[in-house]
Parts: structure tokens; C-alpha cells; sequence
């Protein structure tokens, strides 16, 4: 059976783009498709500067919103990273494959150290190496597929050639695995800025649809979005990207088509109203359940404990002939 990996970094709150790029494909596919896990990458979190506190509770928020959003232990592996030592075993191994220059030219790397430089904050070594971290998360489970987004699909290709590389230097060890993309809505753009990602974070967090906004927030958001000065509505990603974010959003709730829908509509502000009471809708049972299992803690750490010790007994047996392969005496 195919085995795919993937997870969600605690760094801010879960947005509309997590949703519809990653989380729905998830429930609705993945989880039944194929034996999968789904972690919590918590380590990751620690690559910049963050407050401990926070990272626990938004650990906790994202855990609970994906089983309010239909994850189901009984049919997949829900789990934080920080809890499986074995992440953190397999890293140093396959730092000790990469390259410095590897690392250097990840773009995310170059980005996030240049924001972090230009307002005088210090970078972090563990920024520079979280691609390694990330390729541990993968490979320690023998995942066939990784389901990412277009902004990490230079890791898993990193992830890729490390494998390669370990099993061509010290024996066959790992899966190579592959990428998959959500042919929909894999990258839902900001409100405000609709040629920039919907991240978790945001200074204002305007154009950013969470998960847990109310309804009158949602639709106060998606009604000041961001469009252009055309009189039609076109869809045209390049040359229109705020009309065809909103279109594309509404064709990833409805399940239709964004070339489609633009036809449909003769003004933005028809446009919008729809698009904001599809949002509504389509996370209002989200909302619901998250509030049913945020009221019983007991719930969620019975499923993170259970889910750890699944993903450890997979990971341990694999990560321990990595360290035999690569030449480290076993545990008598």
C-alpha cells in the first residue's frame, strides 16, 4: 500500500489556504487511499524567533482542527513530530549527507534570511538545516508520496537526492519518495496581496481567511478583497491575480470550475458575496466540531499518544539501519 507523509507547521494559526491546498485532500482522499501519517512538525516551529507557550497551544489548535476536520485515527496517523525521537535521530544522519551549498540555495532559506537580516534579527542555524529536518520527516516512514504545496516541492526534490545519496553511498536504506500537487486551489493567495501566498501569519492578517474566524469576519474579509480597476469579471491569473484568487477559491468550495464561474458573473461585488457565503459554509461544520473537541482535551492527547507510538514503532526499525548503514555501532 502506498505510504505518504505530511504535516502542519504551528506557527500561526490554520488558514482557508491550509484548508483547501492540503487538509480537504487529506480527509477526502489521502487518508483512505493510502496508509498515511500526519504530523504536527513542531521542531520546525523553533527555526525562528517564538514564544514556547505559543507553540504549545497552536500545536494543540492545529491537532484539533484536523481531526475536526475529518482526519480519523482509526484510518490514518495523527501525531506531533517532537514526540517521535526518531525525527530528530535521522536529521543529524542526513546532515551528514547534504552539503552547505545545498542548504544555501533553498529559497525559502534565502527569503526568510533576508527578511530576518533586513530587520535586524540574528538567523538561526536551525533555519538553514530545518530542509534536512523535513527530509528525516519523510523518509523515516518509507512515505512513497509527499501531497505539498508549489513553495516546498524544492524540499521533497532535496529529500530526494539525499536519499539517493545515502543508499548509493552506504547501502539501500531509504524510499526514494515523489511529490504530488492538488490539481485546485494548491495555493490559495492573500486577500490583500493576491500575488502573495495566504500564509499563517501576517502582521494585520487581513487576507487571511482562518479557520476558526467567525462568519461576519469571513465575509468582512472576502467583501475587501482585493480586485483591480476591470469592469468584467475574467479569469486570469497573471494578469488579474485578485479577480481569479476569488474565483479560484469559490471553484475549490463549490467544486466547479474558475474559467467557469468567471462567466457567471457580471460584477466583483456579486462575485465576492458568493464567494464569502461558500467560505462560511464550508467551515462552518469545521468550526463546529472544533469547538466539540477543544471541550474534551482528553480526547486529543489520547489520539497524539496513540498516533506517536504508531509512527515510532514504524520509524525506529528503519532509522536504527540508518545508523548501522552509515557506520555507528548498534544499542547492545
Amino acid at each position: 500500500m502506498t505510504r505518504i507523509f505530511s504535516g502542519v507547521k504551528p506557527t500561526g494559526h490554520l488558514t482557508l489556504g491550509n484548508y483547501l491546498g492540503a487538509v480537504r485532500r487529506w480527509v477526502e482522499v489521502d487518508q483512505d487511499r493510502a496508509d498515511a501519517l500526519f504530523s504536527i512538525v513542531d521542531l520546525h516551529a523553533l527555526t525562528v524567533e517564538h514564544d514556547p507557550a505559543r507553540v504549545r497551544r497552536l500545536s494543540r489548535q492545529a491537532a484539533t482542527l484536523l481531526l475536526a476536520a475529518g482526519l480519523d485515527p482509526e484510518r490514518c496517523t495523527v501525531f506531533v513530530q517532537s514526540h517521535v525521537d526518531e525525527h530528530a535521530r535521522l536529521s543529524y544522519l542526513l546532515e551528514c549527507t547534504a552539503s552547505d551549498g545545498e542548504m544555501r540555495r533553498m529559497i525559502q532559506y534565502k527569503e526568510k534570511a533576508a527578511r530576518a537580516r533586513a530587520a535586524g534579527e540574528s538567523v538561526r542555524l536551525s533555519l538553514l538545516t530545518y530542509p534536512v529536518l523535513m527530509a528525516a520527516d519523510i523518509l523515516a516512514y518509507r512515505s512513497d508520496e509527499v501531497p505539498v504545496g508549489d513553495d516546498q516541492a524544492q524540499h521533497v526534490e532535496l529529500t530526494r537526492d539525499l536519499a539517493a545519496r545515502f543508499n548509493q553511498r552506504y547501502g539501500h536504506v531509504f524510499t526514494v519518495p515523489r511529490a504530488t500537487h492538488p490539481e485546485v486551489a494548491a495555493r490559495v493567495m492573500d486577500l490583500q496581496d493576491p500575488t502573495s501566498k495566504m500564509g499563517k501569519s501576517h502582521e494585520t492578517g487581513a487576507g487571511i481567511v482562518y479557520l476558526l474566524d467567525d462568519a461576519d469576519v469571513i465575509r468582512r474579509k472576502v467583501m475587501r478583497a482585493v480586485t483591480d480597476s476591470g469592469q468584467d469579471v475574467e479569469y486570469d491569473r497573471e494578469g488579474r491575480p485578485g479577480p481569479a484568487n476569488l474565483l479560484e477559491i469559490l471553484s475549490a468550495c463549490e467544486r466547479g470550475n474558475p474559467e467557469a464561474l468567471a462567466g457567471v458573473y457580471e460584477s466583483y461585488g456579486a462575485l465576492k458575496k458568493d464567494t464569502a457565503e461558500a467560505v462560511v459554509e464550508l467551515l462552518r461544520p469545521l468550526r463546529e466540531r472544533h469547538a466539540e473537541l477543544a471541550a474534551d482535551p482528553s480526547y486529543v492527547d489520547e489520539v497524539l499518544r496513540a498516533g506517536a507510538e504508531r509512527a515510532r514503532a514504524m520509524a525506529r526499525p528503519l532509522v536504527d539501519r540508518a545508523y548501522e548503514a552509515i557506520g555507528l555501532l548498534p544499542v547492545g
